[in-house]
C-alpha cells in the first residue's frame, strides 16, 4: 500500500539562492496528487526533494520536514539510497537502460540494490511488474530485445515496470507524458489511475486536462515575482481546483487566463 506524505515549512535552495519557500503539503496514500503551475515555479524543484534526488545538483539544499509516514527523509540517520528505494521516479522523457533487455531493464533496480535473487523469483518478479505497467502481454515473446527498442509509449511503461519493480511506497512522474502521443499518454494515464490502488503517486504536469482527469488533489505552484522564489499558492481536491478554485491566480491558471 502506499504511504503519506506531510511536507513541513520546505525550503529548496540551489547555493545560497532560495528556489522555493515554505512549502507545507499533505499527500494523501493512494491518491493521485498533480502539481500545476507555470514553468519554473518550482513543481519539479519539489517534486525531487521528495526522493532527495535534488541533492544530486552540487550545491542544492534544503531546510524544513518531508515525513513518509510520519518518518522524516532528511533525518541525519537515513540513507538517501534508501528513501529512493521506497519513493521511485519516472521522469520526464523515458529513459531505458540503452544497453539492457527489456527483462534486465526490469530489474535494473534489484541489481543496482546488490539483491541476491534466484532466476526463478527474478521471471516472477519482470512478468509481476510488466503486468503491473500493463505491457506484459505487448512484451513477453521478447524480453531479451533492447529495451530502447520499444515504441514511445511502451518505453515510458518500461520505466514504470523497472520503478514498481523495487517495490516502493511512492511514484513520482515527472511529466511523464510530454513527450507522447495521444494514444500512448491514454495509456499510461489508465495506468496511473489502476497504480494508485498500490502506490501514493504524485505527478508534475503542464496539460490541465490530464490534471482534471487522473489527479484526486492539486497543487498550483506560483511565481511571487521575477527572481523570487516559487511558493505553493493553492491546494484542493481537483474537483474543486477546476470548477470552483477559492484563489484568484489559480483561478486565472486552470482557465487559461495566464501562464
Amino acid at each position: 500500500m502506499g504511504q503519506r506524505i506531510d511536507i513541513k515549512h520546505l525550503n529548496i535552495y540551489y547555493g545560497s539562492f532560495l528556489a522555493v519557500e515554505d512549502v507545507n503539503l499533505e499527500i494523501q496514500a493512494n491518491k493521485v496528487t498533480a502539481f500545476i503551475g507555470p514553468s519554473g515555479c518550482g513543481k519539479s524543484t519539489v517534486l525531487r526533494t521528495l526522493d532527495r534526488m535534488h541533492e544530486l545538483t552540487p550545491g542544492a539544499h534544503c531546510t524544513g520536514e518531508v515525513l513518509l509516514e510520519g518518518q522524516n527523509l532528511y533525518g541525519k540517520d537515513v540513507d538517501p539510497v534508501a528513501v529512493r528505494r521506497d519513493v521511485g521516479m519516472v521522469f520526464q522523457r523515458p529513459n531505458p537502460f540503452p544497453t539492457m533487455s527489456i527483462r534486465q531493464n526490469v530489474l535494473a533496480g534489484v541489481t543496482l540494490n546488490n539483491r541476491r535473487i534466484a532466476k526463478s523469483d527474478a521471471d516472477d518478479l519482470v512478468e509481476w511488474a510488466l503486468r503491473g505497467a500493463n505491457l506484459w502481454n505487448e512484451v513477453k515473446d521478447r524480453l531479451d530485445v533492447p529495451g530502447i527498442g520499444l515504441s514511445g509509449g511502451q518505453q515510458q511503461r518500461l520505466c514504470i515496470a523497472r520503478a514498481v519493480a523495487v517495490h516502493p511506497q511512492v511514484l513520482l512522474m515527472d511529466e511523464p507524458c510530454s513527450a507522447l502521443d495521444p494514444i500512448s499518454t491514454l495509456a499510461v494515464e489508465d495506468l496511473i489511475n489502476e497504480l494508485k490502488q498500490d502506490y501514493t503517486i504524485v505527478i508534475v504536469t503542464h496539460n490541465m486536462q490530464q490534471a482534471a482527469r487522473i489527479a484526486d488533489y492539486t497543487a498550483f505552484f506560483n511565481l511571487q515575482a521575477v527572481g523570487k522564489p516559487g511558493h505553493l499558492e493553492y491546494f484542493a481536491d481537483t474537483t474543486t481546483m477546476f470548477n470552483n478554485p477559492q484563489n484568484v491566480e489559480a483561478e486565472r491558471y486552470v482557465s487559461g487566463h495566464f501562464g
